[in-house]
This record gives C-alpha cells, sequence and structure tokens, in this order.
C-alpha cells in the first residue's frame, strides 16, 4: 500500500521573516504634512535654487555671517540690526560688482579674472595683457547691468528665505507678512530665473563657473 507524503511547508526563513519589518521601515507611509512643514520645505528648496543664481563666494559669506551677526535672529540690540544691515548692503554690492567681472586663460592655462569695463578687460593682477582685439570681447555691454540688477533682486529673495534676518527686524509677523515672505521670493526667483535662461550671460566671472577660453 502507497502511503502519499505531502509536501509540507517549509519553515520561513530569517530574510522571510524580516522582510516586512524591512518594509515598514524603509517604506514608512506618507504623512500627512502641516503647513509649516511644508513652508520650511519650500523655503529651503526655494534658498538651494536661487543661491544657485549668485556668486558662490557671496552666498556662503551671507549665511555664515548672518546666524552671527543677528545673534541667531534674536537682534537684542540695535547695533545688531545695524549690523545685519551693513552685511546685506555689501553683499548686494558684491552681486552688484561682480556680475562685470569675468575671466578668462593665459597661455599657461591659468586662469585670470578681471573687470569688464567699456573699452575691455582690465586685468586684475595686471601680470597679463590682453590685445586691444581680445579686450574688445570682454567690453560691458547693456546685458551686463541686467544681470547685475537681477542678481541685487535674488539676493534679496534669499535674504527673505533667511529666518535670521527676518526674525531679527520683524520678531512676530503676522499671518499676512508671514504669506508674502513665502510668496514674493518665490516670484522674484521664477521672475528672475526665466530672465537668466532669456538673456543668457557668457561671463565667467569670479564666483561663477570657471572659463574654458
Amino acid at each position: 500500500m502507497d502511503v502519499k507524503v505531502e509536501n509540507e511547508p517549509s519553515p520561513p526563513t530569517l530574510q522571510d521573516q524580516l522582510r516586512p519589518l524591512l518594509e515598514n521601515v524603509l517604506m514608512p507611509r506618507d504623512q500627512q504634512k502641516t503647513p509649516g512643514q511644508k513652508a520650511i520645505r519650500k523655503t529651503f528648496k526655494g534658498t538651494a535654487h536661487l543661491a544657485n543664481l549668485l556668486p558662490t563666494g557671496t552666498v556662503l559669506t551671507f549665511q555664515l555671517l548672518s546666524p552671527i551677526l543677528t545673534n541667531q535672529g534674536q537682534c537684542p540690540t540695535p547695533m545688531n540690526q545695524l549690523t545685519t544691515l551693513v552685511l546685506l548692503a555689501l553683499c548686494g554690492v558684491l552681486c552688484f560688482l561682480l556680475s562685470f567681472t569675468d575671466s578668462f586663460r593665459d597661455e599657461r592655462g591659468k586662469v585670470r579674472y578681471g573687470l569688464a569695463t567699456f573699452s575691455g578687460l582690465w586685468v586684475i593682477d595686471g601680470s597679463v595683457t590682453l590685445s586691444p582685439e581680445e579686450a574688445a570681447g570682454y567690453r560691458v555691454r547693456f546685458i551686463d547691468f541686467l544681470h547685475a540688477l537681477l542678481s541685487i533682486l535674488v539676493f534679496a529673495a534669499v535674504a527673505l528665505f533667511d529666518q535670521n534676518v527676518v526674525k531679527c527686524f520683524e520678531p512676530m509677523p503676522s499671518d499676512k507678512t508671514k504669506d508674502l515672505l513665502l510668496k514674493v521670493p518665490i516670484g522674484i526667483g521664477l521672475v528672475c530665473s526665466v530672465l537668466f535662461v532669456l538673456f543668457p550671460t557668457k561671463r565667467h566671472g569670479i564666483g561663477f563657473p570657471l572659463s574654458r577660453r
């Protein structure tokens, strides 16, 4: 008499036992974010995007000194507000001036920086002199002033995104003010981004990607 032996199911392995736990850890359920969390997320995304349109050194200097001069946004004395205003003004001026800088590579391939003028390019270190024909290609144009103005506006948007600066001058903003502080920088960023794309610049100044020329 033949006896049929049914295949008993094999005991679960350690991997099978851990799979549901790993799925719960690695793939958490979507949690509903509060309006405050959404606003903070948009703030960080907006700041990172706008910073790409500005000279790197200027943005880093502002982000480094802002919490120090404002005392983490508290500004306990009028001197804190004054120094913060000076920082904002200096960074804005730098954004404007650096829009007129350019770079080129000399015969040895070393990058040289200069300031564009109406007659050509003034090399900052003065070690290399361009010919009149080469210098003419670096002359100041209308688009340089447009980019300089847009850079100031973009920096203003970055400053409005900075919570230390906002709390320094407006410790307890109303709901309407909070809404403006969120929407105005985003609007400035969108408009300036479009204009930067429509009117690109060929300059590779200080704080921008290096020139290949």
